[in-house]
Protein backbone atom coordinates (compact mmCIF):
# COMPACT_ATOMS: atom_id res chain seq x y z
CA UNK A 1 0.00 0.00 0.00
CA UNK A 2 1.32 3.77 -0.44
CA UNK A 3 -0.17 6.85 0.88
CA UNK A 4 0.87 10.42 0.32
CA UNK A 5 0.98 12.67 3.19
CA UNK A 6 0.86 16.16 3.53
CA UNK A 7 2.47 18.09 6.41
CA UNK A 8 1.87 22.01 6.75
CA UNK A 9 1.23 22.50 10.70
CA UNK A 10 3.42 25.28 10.60
CA UNK A 11 5.80 27.20 8.50
CA UNK A 12 6.99 23.92 6.86
CA UNK A 13 5.56 22.43 4.31
CA UNK A 14 6.27 18.85 3.69
CA UNK A 15 5.03 16.28 1.61
CA UNK A 16 6.02 12.55 1.51
CA UNK A 17 5.32 9.42 -0.21
CA UNK A 18 5.23 5.82 1.76
CA UNK A 19 5.29 2.30 0.95
CA UNK A 20 4.07 -0.17 3.51
CA UNK A 21 4.69 -4.39 2.94
CA UNK A 22 1.28 -6.38 1.90
CA UNK A 23 2.12 -7.58 5.40
CA UNK A 24 2.73 -5.38 8.05
CA UNK A 25 5.69 -6.35 10.63
CA UNK A 26 4.72 -6.29 14.37
CA UNK A 27 5.72 -3.50 16.75
CA UNK A 28 5.03 -5.86 19.74
CA UNK A 29 7.48 -4.33 22.69
CA UNK A 30 8.42 -8.25 22.69
CA UNK A 31 9.95 -7.93 18.89
CA UNK A 32 14.04 -8.00 19.69
CA UNK A 33 14.93 -7.30 16.35
CA UNK A 34 14.35 -5.15 13.03
CA UNK A 35 11.45 -5.55 10.88
CA UNK A 36 12.45 -7.64 7.98
CA UNK A 37 10.33 -6.02 5.94
CA UNK A 38 10.22 -1.86 6.89
CA UNK A 39 8.20 0.69 5.19
CA UNK A 40 9.85 1.87 2.22
CA UNK A 41 10.23 5.69 1.83
CA UNK A 42 9.44 6.95 -1.98
CA UNK A 43 9.83 10.33 -1.54
CA UNK A 44 10.20 13.19 1.46
CA UNK A 45 10.24 16.59 0.31
CA UNK A 46 10.14 20.27 2.49
CA UNK A 47 9.66 23.48 1.84
CA UNK A 48 10.36 26.21 4.81
CA UNK A 49 8.56 29.97 5.20
CA UNK A 50 11.37 31.87 6.76
CA UNK A 51 10.50 35.13 8.62
CA UNK A 52 12.82 37.96 8.59
CA UNK A 53 15.40 37.91 11.71
CA UNK A 54 14.07 39.17 14.56
CA UNK A 55 10.28 38.29 13.29
CA UNK A 56 8.04 35.64 13.86
CA UNK A 57 6.33 33.37 10.90
CA UNK A 58 2.73 34.90 11.16
CA UNK A 59 -0.63 32.08 10.31
CA UNK A 60 -1.69 34.34 6.67
CA UNK A 61 1.71 34.18 5.36
CA UNK A 62 2.59 30.95 6.36
CA UNK A 63 -0.80 29.50 4.82
CA UNK A 64 -0.19 31.54 1.74
CA UNK A 65 3.42 30.17 1.41
CA UNK A 66 1.98 26.51 1.81
CA UNK A 67 -0.57 27.45 -1.27
CA UNK A 68 1.80 28.33 -3.21
CA UNK A 69 4.37 25.70 -3.27
CA UNK A 70 1.79 22.50 -2.25
CA UNK A 71 1.02 21.78 -5.93
CA UNK A 72 4.74 21.95 -6.97
CA UNK A 73 5.92 19.70 -4.38
CA UNK A 74 2.95 16.83 -4.89
CA UNK A 75 4.87 17.35 -8.21
CA UNK A 76 8.12 16.78 -7.32
CA UNK A 77 7.01 14.24 -4.29
CA UNK A 78 5.45 11.80 -7.31
CA UNK A 79 8.49 12.13 -9.85
CA UNK A 80 10.88 11.27 -7.05
CA UNK A 81 8.71 8.33 -5.71
CA UNK A 82 8.01 7.32 -9.56
CA UNK A 83 4.67 6.49 -8.85
CA UNK A 84 1.22 7.55 -10.50
CA UNK A 85 -2.28 8.61 -9.18
CA UNK A 86 -3.43 4.85 -9.50
CA UNK A 87 -0.46 3.59 -7.24
CA UNK A 88 -1.85 6.03 -4.21
CA UNK A 89 -4.21 4.12 -2.08
CA UNK A 90 -4.83 7.51 0.43
CA UNK A 91 -4.37 10.95 1.22
CA UNK A 92 -2.78 11.75 4.74
CA UNK A 93 -2.98 15.13 6.02
CA UNK A 94 -2.21 16.67 9.28
CA UNK A 95 -5.84 17.51 10.92
CA UNK A 96 -3.80 19.12 14.07
CA UNK A 97 -2.63 20.53 16.53
CA UNK A 98 -1.09 23.35 14.65
CA UNK A 99 -1.41 27.34 12.93
CA UNK A 100 -5.53 27.42 12.17
CA UNK A 101 -4.50 29.08 8.52
CA UNK A 102 -1.49 26.86 7.56
CA UNK A 103 -3.44 23.37 8.44
CA UNK A 104 -6.35 24.91 6.99
CA UNK A 105 -4.42 25.32 3.42
CA UNK A 106 -2.98 22.09 3.38
CA UNK A 107 -6.56 20.48 4.50
CA UNK A 108 -7.72 22.26 1.64
CA UNK A 109 -5.23 20.68 -0.90
CA UNK A 110 -5.80 16.88 0.78
CA UNK A 111 -9.52 17.60 0.03
CA UNK A 112 -8.60 18.83 -3.67
CA UNK A 113 -6.64 15.51 -4.43
CA UNK A 114 -8.80 13.52 -2.88
CA UNK A 115 -11.77 14.23 -4.76
CA UNK A 116 -9.72 15.10 -8.39
CA UNK A 117 -8.28 10.95 -7.59
CA UNK A 118 -11.34 9.27 -6.01
CA UNK A 119 -8.77 8.61 -3.33
CA UNK A 120 -9.74 8.00 0.42
CA UNK A 121 -8.73 10.48 3.17
CA UNK A 122 -7.11 10.10 6.58
CA UNK A 123 -6.68 13.19 8.89
CA UNK A 124 -3.96 12.60 11.23
CA UNK A 125 -2.42 13.48 14.87
CA UNK A 126 0.98 15.28 14.45
CA UNK A 127 2.66 13.68 17.44
CA UNK A 128 1.22 10.51 16.83
CA UNK A 129 3.29 11.03 13.03
CA UNK A 130 6.32 11.81 14.77
CA UNK A 131 5.95 8.94 17.17
CA UNK A 132 5.39 6.68 14.72
CA UNK A 133 8.01 7.91 12.22
CA UNK A 134 10.76 7.32 14.90
CA UNK A 135 9.56 4.00 16.23
CA UNK A 136 10.41 3.19 12.53
CA UNK A 137 13.35 4.86 11.99
CA UNK A 138 15.11 3.94 15.12
CA UNK A 139 13.07 0.91 15.71
CA UNK A 140 12.42 1.43 19.51
CA UNK A 141 9.78 -1.00 20.62
CA UNK A 142 8.09 0.67 23.38
CA UNK A 143 9.90 3.79 24.74
CA UNK A 144 9.07 6.80 26.94
CA UNK A 145 8.72 9.66 24.07
CA UNK A 146 9.88 12.89 24.94
CA UNK A 147 8.04 15.07 22.37
CA UNK A 148 9.74 18.71 21.75
CA UNK A 149 9.09 21.51 19.08
CA UNK A 150 7.89 24.55 18.62
CA UNK A 151 4.58 24.06 19.60
CA UNK A 152 4.59 20.87 21.60
CA UNK A 153 5.89 19.33 24.57
CA UNK A 154 4.92 16.30 26.29
CA UNK A 155 6.59 13.08 28.12
CA UNK A 156 3.95 10.18 26.32
CA UNK A 157 4.28 6.19 27.01
CA UNK A 158 2.10 3.93 24.79
CA UNK A 159 -0.33 1.82 27.36
CA UNK A 160 -3.46 0.28 25.76
CA UNK A 161 -3.77 1.66 22.86
CA UNK A 162 -3.50 5.24 23.49
CA UNK A 163 -0.02 7.28 23.76
CA UNK A 164 -0.58 8.91 27.50
CA UNK A 165 0.74 11.95 27.97
CA UNK A 166 2.68 11.67 31.47
CA UNK A 167 3.55 15.49 31.46
CA UNK A 168 4.13 18.47 29.46
CA UNK A 169 4.62 22.24 29.01
CA UNK A 170 2.05 23.84 31.47
CA UNK A 171 2.55 26.93 29.21
CA UNK A 172 4.46 27.68 25.80
CA UNK A 173 6.78 25.24 24.23
CA UNK A 174 10.28 23.98 24.73
CA UNK A 175 10.90 25.03 21.50
CA UNK A 176 8.63 28.30 21.09
CA UNK A 177 11.13 29.45 24.33
CA UNK A 178 14.16 29.14 22.00
CA UNK A 179 12.84 30.93 19.19
CA UNK A 180 11.37 33.65 20.82
CA UNK A 181 14.46 34.09 22.41
CA UNK A 182 16.59 34.08 19.32
CA UNK A 183 13.88 36.74 18.21
CA UNK A 184 15.33 38.82 21.41
CA UNK A 185 18.77 38.33 19.89
CA UNK A 186 18.04 39.35 16.22
CA UNK A 187 19.52 35.77 15.19
CA UNK A 188 17.90 34.94 11.89
CA UNK A 189 15.37 32.16 11.07
CA UNK A 190 17.34 30.71 8.17
CA UNK A 191 18.04 27.18 8.73
CA UNK A 192 16.17 27.51 11.95
CA UNK A 193 16.15 29.92 15.20
CA UNK A 194 16.61 26.83 17.24
CA UNK A 195 19.26 25.51 15.42
CA UNK A 196 21.21 28.77 14.93
CA UNK A 197 20.41 29.31 19.31
CA UNK A 198 22.12 25.56 19.04
CA UNK A 199 25.72 26.92 17.19
CA UNK A 200 25.50 30.09 19.59
CA UNK A 201 25.36 27.81 22.85
CA UNK A 202 28.42 25.97 21.61
CA UNK A 203 30.57 29.04 22.01
CA UNK A 204 29.73 29.43 25.37
CA UNK A 205 31.34 29.39 28.59
CA UNK A 206 29.76 31.14 31.81
CA UNK A 207 26.28 29.24 33.15
CA UNK A 208 23.94 32.06 33.69
CA UNK A 209 21.61 30.92 36.84
CA UNK A 210 17.98 31.00 35.66
CA UNK A 211 14.86 29.83 36.78
CA UNK A 212 14.21 26.12 37.35
CA UNK A 213 10.64 25.85 36.93
CA UNK A 214 9.28 21.78 37.15
CA UNK A 215 6.34 21.44 38.75
CA UNK A 216 5.92 16.87 39.05
CA UNK A 217 5.93 15.84 36.07
CA UNK A 218 5.12 19.74 33.61
CA UNK A 219 7.46 21.92 33.20
CA UNK A 220 6.80 26.14 32.93
CA UNK A 221 8.95 28.03 30.31
CA UNK A 222 7.63 31.42 29.82
CA UNK A 223 8.67 32.77 33.32
CA UNK A 224 12.55 31.59 32.24
CA UNK A 225 11.56 33.27 28.78
CA UNK A 226 10.97 36.48 30.62
CA UNK A 227 13.62 36.18 33.01
CA UNK A 228 16.73 35.40 30.24
CA UNK A 229 14.53 38.56 27.88
CA UNK A 230 15.56 41.09 30.71
CA UNK A 231 19.37 39.76 31.21
CA UNK A 232 19.31 40.11 27.33
CA UNK A 233 18.41 43.40 27.99
CA UNK A 234 21.52 44.13 30.64
CA UNK A 235 23.58 42.50 28.02
CA UNK A 236 22.88 45.04 25.09
CA UNK A 237 23.36 47.81 27.99
CA UNK A 238 26.68 46.56 28.73
CA UNK A 239 27.68 45.89 24.73
CA UNK A 240 26.70 49.79 24.62
CA UNK A 241 28.60 51.21 27.64
CA UNK A 242 31.54 48.84 26.60
CA UNK A 243 31.57 50.60 23.04
CA UNK A 244 31.72 54.22 24.24
CA UNK A 245 34.03 53.09 26.64
CA UNK A 246 32.35 53.84 29.78
CA UNK A 247 33.10 50.21 31.38
CA UNK A 248 33.37 46.47 31.22
CA UNK A 249 29.83 46.33 30.97
CA UNK A 250 27.83 42.29 32.23
CA UNK A 251 30.78 40.63 33.43
CA UNK A 252 31.24 37.38 34.93
CA UNK A 253 31.50 37.21 38.89
CA UNK A 254 33.75 34.51 38.62
CA UNK A 255 36.01 35.31 35.87
CA UNK A 256 35.58 38.96 35.22
CA UNK A 257 35.44 38.05 31.88
CA UNK A 258 32.02 39.89 29.79
CA UNK A 259 28.69 38.06 29.71
CA UNK A 260 28.17 37.49 26.06
CA UNK A 261 25.18 36.48 24.07
CA UNK A 262 26.60 33.05 23.61
CA UNK A 263 26.93 32.84 27.29
CA UNK A 264 22.84 33.56 27.69
CA UNK A 265 21.99 30.92 24.47
CA UNK A 266 24.45 28.32 26.70
CA UNK A 267 22.69 28.85 29.96
CA UNK A 268 19.01 29.17 28.76
CA UNK A 269 19.76 25.41 26.56
CA UNK A 270 21.52 23.67 29.72
CA UNK A 271 18.46 24.83 32.21
CA UNK A 272 15.66 23.94 29.88
CA UNK A 273 17.39 20.89 28.88
CA UNK A 274 18.06 19.45 32.41
CA UNK A 275 14.27 19.89 33.37
CA UNK A 276 13.22 18.13 30.47
CA UNK A 277 15.77 15.01 30.99
CA UNK A 278 14.40 15.52 34.88
CA UNK A 279 10.61 14.66 33.93
CA UNK A 280 11.98 12.44 31.09
CA UNK A 281 13.81 9.79 33.74
CA UNK A 282 10.85 10.07 36.11
CA UNK A 283 8.52 9.15 33.46
CA UNK A 284 11.17 5.88 32.89
CA UNK A 285 11.14 5.45 36.10
CA UNK A 286 6.79 5.31 36.67
CA UNK A 287 6.18 2.90 33.39
CA UNK A 288 9.80 0.83 33.81
CA UNK A 289 11.11 1.62 30.63
CA UNK A 290 14.75 1.58 29.51
CA UNK A 291 14.37 3.65 26.60
CA UNK A 292 13.81 7.21 25.08
CA UNK A 293 12.37 8.20 21.51
CA UNK A 294 13.31 11.76 21.28
CA UNK A 295 10.97 13.31 18.88
CA UNK A 296 10.38 16.73 17.32
CA UNK A 297 11.87 19.75 15.82
CA UNK A 298 14.04 20.43 19.07
CA UNK A 299 14.92 16.84 19.14
CA UNK A 300 17.59 17.03 16.45
CA UNK A 301 19.29 19.29 19.22
CA UNK A 302 22.79 17.27 20.01
CA UNK A 303 23.07 18.85 23.31
CA UNK A 304 19.72 17.84 24.42
CA UNK A 305 20.66 14.57 22.83
CA UNK A 306 23.69 14.31 24.43
CA UNK A 307 22.42 14.89 28.30
CA UNK A 308 19.52 13.07 27.84
CA UNK A 309 22.05 9.86 26.74
CA UNK A 310 23.89 10.47 29.91
CA UNK A 311 20.77 10.18 32.34
CA UNK A 312 19.57 6.99 30.09
CA UNK A 313 23.46 5.55 30.03
CA UNK A 314 23.03 5.80 34.19
CA UNK A 315 20.05 3.91 34.07
CA UNK A 316 21.31 1.19 31.88
CA UNK A 317 19.04 2.05 28.94
CA UNK A 318 19.45 4.07 25.78
CA UNK A 319 18.56 7.19 23.85
CA UNK A 320 17.01 6.66 20.42
CA UNK A 321 16.44 10.04 17.95
CA UNK A 322 16.05 10.56 14.45
CA UNK A 323 18.02 13.05 12.13
CA UNK A 324 16.70 16.39 11.06
CA UNK A 325 14.99 14.71 7.84
CA UNK A 326 12.54 13.29 10.49
CA UNK A 327 12.69 15.31 13.46
CA UNK A 328 11.72 18.39 11.91
CA UNK A 329 8.27 18.52 10.40
CA UNK A 330 8.00 16.49 7.07
CA UNK A 331 5.61 14.77 4.76
CA UNK A 332 6.24 11.41 5.08
CA UNK A 333 5.81 11.12 8.98
CA UNK A 334 1.85 11.90 8.42
CA UNK A 335 1.97 9.12 5.20
CA UNK A 336 3.13 6.48 8.04
CA UNK A 337 0.85 7.54 10.48
CA UNK A 338 -1.96 7.98 8.22
CA UNK A 339 -1.56 4.63 6.39
CA UNK A 340 -0.86 2.69 9.78
CA UNK A 341 -4.26 4.12 10.87
CA UNK A 342 -5.56 3.31 6.95
CA UNK A 343 -4.77 -0.21 7.44
CA UNK A 344 -6.49 -0.84 10.51
CA UNK A 345 -10.09 0.53 8.21
CA UNK A 346 -9.88 4.36 10.04
CA UNK A 347 -10.95 6.73 7.38
CA UNK A 348 -11.67 10.08 7.33
CA UNK A 349 -15.17 11.42 5.57
CA UNK A 350 -15.14 14.46 3.67
CA UNK A 351 -17.69 16.13 5.30
CA UNK A 352 -15.38 15.56 8.61
CA UNK A 353 -12.37 16.40 6.97
CA UNK A 354 -11.68 19.61 9.23
CA UNK A 355 -8.44 21.21 11.19
CA UNK A 356 -8.56 21.74 14.66
CA UNK A 357 -5.74 23.72 16.48
CA UNK A 358 -6.08 21.77 19.66
CA UNK A 359 -5.85 17.93 19.29
CA UNK A 360 -4.09 15.69 21.90
CA UNK A 361 -1.96 13.01 21.46
CA UNK A 362 -4.02 10.73 23.64
CA UNK A 363 -7.83 11.39 21.53
CA UNK A 364 -6.25 8.73 19.02
CA UNK A 365 -6.81 5.30 19.38
CA UNK A 366 -4.04 3.39 17.99
CA UNK A 367 -5.26 0.50 16.52
CA UNK A 368 -2.35 -0.69 14.72
CA UNK A 369 -0.48 -1.81 17.59
CA UNK A 370 -1.27 -4.92 19.71
CA UNK A 371 1.16 -4.79 22.68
Amino acid sequence: MLALGLEGSANKLGVGIIQHPKTRPSHSSSSKSPPTQPALILSNIRHTFHAPPGEGFLPKDTAKHHRAWVVRLVGQAMAEAGVGIDDIDCICYTKGPGMGAPLTSVALAARTLALLWGKELVGVNHCVGHIEMGRTITHATNPVVLYVSGGNTQVIAYASNRYRIFGETLDIAVGNCLDRFARTLGIPNDPAPGYNIEQLAKLGKHLVELPYAVKGMDCSFSGILAFVDLLAEKLFRGEKERDRGEGKGWTDEGSGEPVTREDLCFSLQETVYAMLVEITERAMAHVGSRQVLIVGGVGSNERLQDMMGGMAQERGGSVYATDERFCIDNGIMIAHAGLLAFETGFRTKMEESTVTQRFRTDEVYVGWRDD
